[in-house]
Order: structure tokens, then sequence, then C-alpha cells
């Protein structure tokens, strides 16, 4: 399957992480939105309904957390794959259904890696 036309929103509050994971994923031929914190996420969720993917960290700055970001985003589209990282202890379960975590640090191939098996 072609990576063409698929959106996946990259929610990452690091910077240079942020940035090398959306390099990664555009040079895979994915579409790539991205935000900062779970509020701008937020805002993405709520007027873009064409995303396919949401890969959010857990801990994020602002009202929204990365559980938060991902409850969202299924109460929009309850089959959306969602994919969380971080690379802190998970002290709370609170993955959506049918979701992936990945633990940091990880190689952004892995994140490539994991949409498309999510997508394909």
């Amino acid at each position: 399957m072609s990576n063409e036309n698929i959106i996946v929103l990259v929610v990452e509050d690091e910077i240079l992480l942020r940035e090398m994971i959306v390099e990664e994923l555009r040079d895979a031929g994915f579409d790539v939105l991205e935000a900062a914190d779970g509020d701008s996420a937020s805002k993405f969720l709520l007027a873009d309904g064409r995303i396919d993917v949401l890969f959010t960290d857990i801990r994020l700055p602002g009202r929204l957390d990365g559980w938060a970001v991902a409850q969202l985003a299924r109460e929009r589209r309850a089959t959306l794959p969602v994919i969380y990282a971080s690379g802190y202890a998970v002290e709370r379960a609170a993955k959506v259904p049918d979701s992936i975590f990945l633990d940091k640090p990880y190689q952004p191939s892995q994140i490539v890696a994991t949409i498309r098996k999510l997508v394909g």
C-alpha cells in the first residue's frame, strides 16, 4: 500500500525529536501535521476529519496529555489508529483500545513501520 495521502498527526513537545519524526514520515511518503502540545493537537482533531493515524507522546504541556488527545481522537473517529510514546514509566494505562505503545528511545523507522502495519 502506498503511503501517499495518509495523514499522520504527530504530537510531541520536544522540538528536535518532533522534527526528526516528521522528516522521517515525510521521507516515507506520509503527509504530516504536527503539534507541540495537546491543545494544538485538539484543534487539528476537531477541525480535520482526514487524519488517518495519531502518534502522540504521553507527557505533554498544557491541559491535555497524550491520553486525553487519543481519547478525543477516538471520540471523533472510533477506529483511528493510535500510537503512544513515552520515555517514562507509564503510571496509568489509559490507552484507547487497539492502540500501540512505543518506549522511548525509539528509532523513527520504528514509527514508519508501525504506521505501515496499522494502515496496511
